[in-house]
């Protein structure tokens, strides 16, 4: 998309959202409009209806009857039918592909489900997830829209069989975490829905890989440890989350590690498509992998492939700090090839007495006799006093959780990227499920 079409199509966006926002002032303020939706709806805010809300007897209610509306691909083809049947207009506000996007309110379902017995975790997180999507443009009509295309999706998906019962039990859940969007949203308004961004470096380190630096116009905040979502003017309204490889520097410049994970994709425009020079979005800075100030404790801080970028930001960061504490860094890929950054990687171990580096190379030369990180760092010695931090490819970052959970370390002290978690853990290890998986790719 040219520069041209691109400005017209953001400012449509606006246009539109200003419309909906007017459209529903005048109905809140309008004496004559809609009855007052009472506490169960965000509008009252979220304070209230999470004060009252029974999130564990939706969740029994729900689940007895996940039957009727599993699996959710099946669902949310309804909604999405639903919503552009009755709202063509928003099907411009989506990307061309709506794959990533049924992908992403698949699992999002299913951390509400799972979660919504604790209400607390849900709020946090959709709290975030309200914030990240200001970038989008979405308004709380739009919200309104979703529920209505929700409740007849899953009529339609359930048959006869639905009953007023389960619709309520769905439509409080997605009334709860709406409320808390609305509010993260708001609590955000002082900061822009996105930066604007400029490619001031592009290496290809392997043909699939490349590291990118960014500098954004105006001030980026964030903490190492911590990812963005980036959108390319190559793929409009198409945003992919990249963690950022770097503690923030005083020249304000951001550097990802990109992996083309497939053809026509995100990563295959920022790989392969993408020069010195070119524009870029970012979204707000999200994740919690970030460091906590105990000085008592020492660091394990594990990474897999591009997962590389997260712990160097990690490393980088405790260079930075006075604290007295150690750090074991394993270093996992498949072969001595895959480690593309071993420059930055022997600089950090040279300059930090306290950090040791641990490759664990998977096959060929050099490679480790333990089978996998996840083995290596479970035989290497006893973790049960530091603080982990865990990043890479899903099956890696779970596998070493399980195992460090195995080994006496509490669950509240393992940090890690989102994963796609889809075996139900043990009670005693950490709660792996997530909405989407963090990758470089």
């Amino acid at each position: 998309m040219n520069s041209t079409r691109s400005d017209a199509h953001d400012e449509y966006h606006a246009l539109l959202a200003r419309r909906d926002a007017m459209r529903l002032r005048r109905r809140l303020l309008s004496s004559t409009g809609r009855p007052d939706p009472g506490p169960g709806h965000p509008r009252a805010g979220h304070r209230e209806f999470a004060r009252s809300y029974d999130g564990a007897a939706d969740q029994r209610i729900i689940t007895r009857h996940l039957p009727l509306v599993t699996p959710f691909a099946d669902l949310i083809g309804h909604l999405y039918d639903a919503m552009f049947e009755r709202h063509p207009y928003l099907r411009s506000l989506f990307p061309d592909s709506m794959e990533f996007q049924r992908v992403h309110l698949e699992r999002a379902f299913w951390y509400l489900i799972e979660h919504l017995d604790r209400p607390a975790e849900v709020t946090d997180f959709c709290a975030r997830l309200g914030r990240d999507h200001r970038k989008l443009g979405v308004q709380p009509v739009h919200f309104e829209v979703f529920e209505h295309a929700l409740a007849e999706g899953l009529r339609r998906n359930a048959g006869e069989r639905w009953t007023e019962e389960m619709e309520q039990a769905w439509l409080r859940m997605l009334r709860f975490a709406v409320a808390a969007m609305v509010d993260g949203a708001a609590g955000a308004l002082a900061e822009p829905p996105y930066w604007n961004g400029t490619v001031t470096a592009h290496e290809l380190r392997r043909p699939d890989l490349a590291v990118l630096r960014v500098h954004t116009a105006e001030p980026f905040p964030y903490q190492a440890g911590q990812y963005t979502r980036i959108q390319s003017p190559l793929l409009p309204l198409t945003w992919r989350p990249y963690s950022i490889a770097c503690a923030p520097r005083q020249d304000g410049e951001l550097e990802f590690h990109i992996r083309r994970t497939g053809p026509g994709g995100v990563s295959d425009a920022l790989v392969g498509r993408t020069r010195v020079g070119d524009p870029l979005r970012l979204g707000p800075a999200q994740g919690t992998m970030t460091l906590d100030n105990d000085p008592s404790r020492d660091v394990l801080i594990v990474a897999g492939g591009t997962g590389w970028a997260t712990a160097r930001a990690l490393v980088e960061e405790l260079s930075r700090r006075s604290l007295r504490r150690g750090a074991h860094l394993f270093v996992g890929a498949r072969s001595l090839d895959d480690l593309y950054d071993t420059a930055t990687l022997s600089r950090l171990e040279k300059n930090c007495p306290w950090l040791r580096v641990v490759p664990v190379i998977g096959e060929g030369p050099g490679a480790a006799a333990d089978a996998s990180v996840a083995d290596a760092v479970a035989r290497h010695g006893d973790w049960s006093g530091h603080i982990a931090y865990l990043s890479g490819p899903p099956m890696m970052v779970t596998a070493t959780a399980y195992n460090l959970t195995a080994l006496n370390l509490p669950p509240e002290r393992i940090h890690h990227d989102p994963v796609d978690g889809t075996l139900a853990p043990p009670s005693r290890a950490p709660r792996l499920g997530a909405p989407e998986a963090i990758t470089q790719g």
